[in-house]
């Protein structure tokens, strides 16, 4: 089976925004779902389901985004 970097899809309060992508990626995220779902379209998770698993996974790995956020969190507040 194919290692991906998401692996499952989490149900969680969603706080609605709106998004536009290119066909190109959207097809892409069409051939993700697929292929989480073992190859079959059918009861494939919906694609707009993976694009918040994808930013969170993206951003977890972000060493340079984990190292600029202590840096900010630890930074005391101007006031």
């Amino acid at each position: 089976m194919t290692k991906l970097k998401l692996n499952d899809v989490i149900e969680d309060k969603p706080v609605k925004i709106t998004i536009e992508f290119p066909a190109d990626v959207h097809a892409d995220l069409l051939d993700y779902a697929a292929i989480i779902n073992g190859g079959k379209k059918e009861g494939m998770p919906r694609p707009e389901k993976l694009v918040v698993p994808m930013i969170s996974r993206f951003m977890a790995t972000d060493r340079a985004f984990a190292k600029a956020r202590r840096k900010t969190q630890a930074a005391p507040a101007a006031g």
